[in-house]
């Protein structure tokens, strides 16, 4: 990902191995990081049991807001790659209760189908 894309906000994969470390004081002792992904600051977790959005705020970011989606409560997802002209793709997610759906630019490079594969993970179950 260029400067440019991340200074636009668009999002790139990010290394799971640092969001686990990051994130370990809010997930379960049984719940890896399957996929994670970021903007500039924010970040977009993927878990075993939920979604994990971190809204990072304030000039140096140390303020941030988390906010833990359980799949149960996602009614409809919708994932775009981005082409060959298109400079990104984009994430929806409807969940209940709220009328909008939750919307993220994705930058070219983001591995949207495997964005798509943990969502459809974490909403149909696994085998």
């Amino acid at each position: 990902m260029g400067l440019l894309s991340a200074l636009l906000g668009h999002a790139s994969d990010a290394d799971i191995a640092d969001v686990q470390r990051e994130l370990e004081p809010v997930l379960l002792p049984d719940e890896p990081v399957e996929l994670a992904f970021r903007t500039v600051r924010d970040l977009f977790v993927f878990t075993s049991h939920r979604l994990i959005l971190v809204d990072k705020q304030g000039l140096t970011g140390r303020k941030r807001e988390i906010t833990s989606i359980p799949y149960r409560a996602i009614t409809m997802m919708s994932v775009e790659s981005a082409g060959h002209f298109d400079l990104e793709g984009e994430m929806r997610i409807w969940i209940s209760g709220q009328g909008e759906p939750l919307t993220r630019t994705l930058g070219r490079g983001v591995d949207a189908a495997g964005i798509q594969k943990a969502l459809a993970a974490g909403l149909f179950g696994r085998s």
